[in-house]
């Protein structure tokens, strides 16, 4: 007999029972029993059926992603690309939105941050047991890497929504023994190696993707979501397999109906782009050479043009982003859908209590959180020193620093890189110095990982170090290194005041403060991204600087945007912490009615039904 879950087949005297409607069902594992009794309507009916793969054949859209982020201890994300497709995920699973998910499982990571006296940010392969968090599925594909064949294999991770719907997570793996040793490297780490290594990962990825989908009898997919353009191939394959069956020399009207397109990435340096030498090398001649050029561009096979060209819709992130996305594109018609967070896993435990007794259906429908707005402000402020006592315990657990219960408590916690411009606001110690001293206690906590590779994101940290040591003791500042899913729950909830100072047009989004919104702790920040949208000045927060695109090229923009940041933080933010501690509730009462209930993966995934994937 069959196991429901995975298909293998279990014997009666090695089998796991569990009964459902009258009818006994027999597991392989302990792993496919709990995802059984997680979701027995979804694996039951799978056997009755004359498909084997019945309970797959209902999933209408396929959701692919480089970087999925689900739990701290699954390494298979870096930062906010990871954590939106996680949380998008989620909330699929909670509108049973019939997604099945596609990404790479990552046996060493993306790395483990760890941080020396200095500043200096040091890496090490992170180190986990797959089996402990998914399911291997039985069946293996193979991708041409260099003219070798690449046995693909997948393991599944279910992610159940509030209601028992249960999303599949197919996560690929090339690290099986029939595999060369560069081969079963391909899904080592996330971001790592050179060209050539991305690329052979993006075959596995789109390619391997598609074919794994098949193969598991995900047959009926009407729309294929590539979240970013690392997934870009797969229209190659879904172009490949259409010539196989049809008359036509290639069905572009038929893939192009399939296929939609989310850009995350408002530069051009930011959009993977592979020498068509190397393409031909790595992925070989899986289309001609001169169907390639005319998809994704004429010198090289660029990934983001090769997605815009097989889509039949495209959107930016942010309103602004599909702004900006449209004049980097002007040929092309780019919609914008603006991200959003999973308000249930983004919401401390202090204020998940504060909303179930004012707002009890928050978590099914989080626009209902706009009824926040009559949630009396001494009860948010309670629910905020609670989430803040759990950041400051966990900082006293990682350091000897003294941070007080009582001061003004300013988080920053993305990508170290130089456009986040994490340091703008040390620009001039003296005026942190002056503020301290004349308006009230300052405390900042910095999180968030450079790239190895990165060297001007990795000067960053040290700089903050360096500061830190000038400020102490007047100001506490620390880095915490190793920033992930865990330390960002507790972040964006704890602190007073979340930061946020990139360099326009350059934020396509930021979820961060979307996170803190939902606990209530109120922005400031550069006018780009999502800001642009949320900000209503001093009722969900505050503003930096102009937020005009033109600012990126103005020489004085970081000086300007450093000088109105100490004004604002001197004459408005500090004094109201200190002086009016009523208004600052309200403010932070407005911030979840406002915010929370519109930046949110629900409201997001409905637009996405609404007009990507009808």
């Amino acid at each position: 007999m069959k196991d429901p879950v995975c298909g293998m087949t279990v014997s009666v005297e090695t089998s796991f029972v569990v009964s459902y409607q009258g009818q006994s069902f027999y597991l392989c594992s302990d792993l496919c029993k709990r995802a059984f009794l997680a979701a027995p309507e979804k694996y039951a009916g799978a056997l009755a059926s004359p498909d084997a793969g019945a309970a797959e054949t209902v999933r209408r859209i396929a959701y692919f992603s480089m970087e999925v982020a689900m739990d701290p201890r699954m390494p298979t994300y870096s930062g906010g690309l990871g954590v939106l497709a996680g949380d998008t995920l989620r909330s699929c699973a909670d509108l049973k939105i019939p997604v099945v998910g596609v990404s790479l499982l990552y046996w060493k990571g993306y790395f483990e941050q760890t941080l020396d006296q200095w500043g200096n940010q040091h890496e090490r392969p992170v180190q986990w047991d797959p089996s402990q968090f998914a399911r291997l599925l039985p069946p293996t594909i193979h991708v041409s890497i260099e003219g070798r064949p690449v046995v693909v294999r997948a393991w599944q991770y279910d992610i159940t929504g509030l209601t028992g719907y249960v999303i599949p997570l197919v996560l690929l793996d090339t690290n099986v023994e029939e595999n060369v040793a560069s081969d079963r490297e391909l899904t080592g780490y996330l971001y790592g190696g050179d060209e050539r290594y991305r690329l052979a990962q993006e075959i596995v990825l789109g390619i391997g993707g598609v074919r794994m989908l098949q193969a598991l009898g995900y047959t009926h997919i009407e729309r294929f979501h590539m979240n970013e353009g690392h997934a870009a191939l797969l229209a190659l394959e879904l172009l490949r397999t259409s010539k196989a069956t049809s008359t036509t020399e290639w069905d572009f009207v038929r893939v192009r109906s399939l296929c939609v397109f989310t850009t995350h990435t408002p530069v051009s340096a930011g959009h993977d782009q592979f020498d068509y030498g190397l393409v031909q090398q790595v992925m070989g001649d899986l289309l001609p050479l001169e169907v390639l050029q005319m998809l994704a561009g004429r010198d090289r096979l660029n990934m983001t043009l090769l997605a815009l060209n097989m889509s039949t819709y495209v959107n930016g992130v942010a309103k602004r982003h599909g702004e900006v996305s449209q004049e980097m594109f002007p040929g092309y018609a780019i919609d914008s859908i603006t991200n959003g967070v999973h308000s249930a896993t983004w919401t401390s435990p202090s204020f998940q209590q504060l909303y179930d007794r004012h707002i009890p259906c928050w978590r099914t429908d989080p626009f209902a959180l706009r009824y926040a707005i009559g949630i009396p402000t001494q009860e948010i402020w309670a629910a905020h020193v609670q989430a803040k006592a759990r950041l400051l315990e966990e900082i006293r657990k990682r350091t000897s620093l003294p941070f007080r219960d009582d001061a003004l408590t300013i988080g920053f916690a993305r990508r170290a890189t130089q456009y986040k411009r994490a340091d703008l606001v040390l620009s001039e110690p003296s005026q942190l110095l002056d503020i301290a001293r004349t308006v009230g206690s300052i405390q900042f906590i910095f999180a968030g990982k450079a790239h190895p590779k990165d060297e001007p994101g990795k000067e960053i940290i040290r700089r903050i170090n360096h500061i830190a040591e000038q400020l102490k003791p007047e100001i506490s500042i620390v880095y915490l290194e190793n920033y992930d899913l865990r330390l960002a729950k507790l972040l964006t909830a704890g602190v007073d005041l979340w930061l946020n100072t990139p360099l326009p047009p350059l934020e396509a989004s930021g979820t961060s403060g979307m996170k803190a919104a939902h606990n209530g702790v109120p922005s400031f920040s550069v006018l780009d991204g999502w800001w642009i949208e949320g900000h209503i000045e001093g009722t969900t927060g505050w503003s930096i600087g102009p937020g005009s695109a033109e600012s990126i090229s103005q020489e004085g923009s970081r000086d300007q945007d450093a000088c109105e940041l100490y004004e604002k933080l001197r004459g408005v933010i500090a004094p109201l912490f200190y002086q009016n501690q009523e208004r600052w509730g309200e403010i932070m009462r407005s911030t979840i009615a406002f915010n929370a209930s519109f930046f949110n993966t629900h409201r997001m995934v409905q637009q996405y039904a609404a007009n990507a994937y009808v």
